[in-house]
């Protein structure tokens, strides 16, 4: 797989593949222990591609093709990536379309970014997750076993091995909480989450609309649809959302 490569002051690589295109481009952002190879990051390059829009996946630090070990790694290091490819890959307005965690990123992005970000699509989005749902979801004995040794390990439901799960994941995502108050995000949202997700409740979407300050946000609830929101009908959704925001953001430029 082809890839480039851009370089924080400190060393760190992030991989990214770019097609050329029309503005708005899209920038997809993965989910955690995901990768720009999943199966929406390649549905959104093919689709993009045959609409013509730019496009931009790419790995977060400790994923993927990306340097860093997945331990180190944290929602202000991973929005840093996120920034640095917008503010060194990209020109002009941008869609962010974030995955589960990156969903989180992507919130933090477009907070950081505001006259870059014309329209951010959130699939399942997972912002505070680290706080919200996995440190209370620890048994005791786990939470002094990530204080002491610095990691746990825990099942994952979508990869072959563990989540090695990091004391500085969690007291990072302490500092990058999202949903504790008002969201300055003024471009149009749109939440897609389903009701069968096992792993981000669907009521979290709504929460995270109730906090983003912008009138133009729309959630959209599918019944039957788990975390990973991958079947035809369900990337078709995601598609729908990045044209819609594609078009009202040309809309706005005419």
């Amino acid at each position: 797989m082809t890839y480039q490569t851009i370089s924080h002051p400190d060393g760190a690589t992030v991989a990214y593949e770019q097609q050329a295109g029309a503005a708005p481009g899209v920038i997809f952002l993965h989910g955690l222990m995901s990768d720009r190879g999943g199966t929406k990051a390649r549905t959104l390059a093919a689709h993009c591609a045959a609409k013509g829009y730019g496009y931009v996946r790419f790995d977060m630090f400790g994923h993927g093709d990306s340097s860093g070990r997945f331990e180190d790694g944290g929602v202000g290091r991973w929005t840093e990536d996120a920034l640095a490819v917008l503010d060194r890959v990209t020109m002009g307005p941008q869609i962010l379309v974030g995955s589960s965690m990156g969903g989180w990123v992507t919130v933090r992005t477009a907070m950081a970014r505001p006259h870059r970000i014309a329209g951010v699509v959130g699939i399942a989005p997972a912002p505070d997750f680290t706080e919200d749902q996995m440190w209370p979801g620890f048994s005791p004995e786990q939470r002094a076993q990530i204080m002491s040794a610095g990691v746990i390990e825990i099942p994952s439901d979508y990869n072959d091995g563990p989540y090695r799960i990091s004391r500085h994941l969690i007291e990072d995502g302490r500092e990058h909480l999202v949903l504790q108050g008002d969201i300055p995000i003024t471009c149009p949202v749109r939440l897609i989450h389903g009701q069968r997700d096992e792993s981000v409740p669907w009521q979290r979407s709504l929460m995270l609309a109730e906090k983003i300050t912008g009138k133009d946000v729309d959630v959209h609830l599918i019944k039957n649809g788990d975390h990973r929101l991958s079947s035809p009908q369900e990337l078709n959704r995601i598609c729908e959302a990045v044209d819609e925001l594609v078009s009202l953001a040309r809309s706005k430029q005419q």
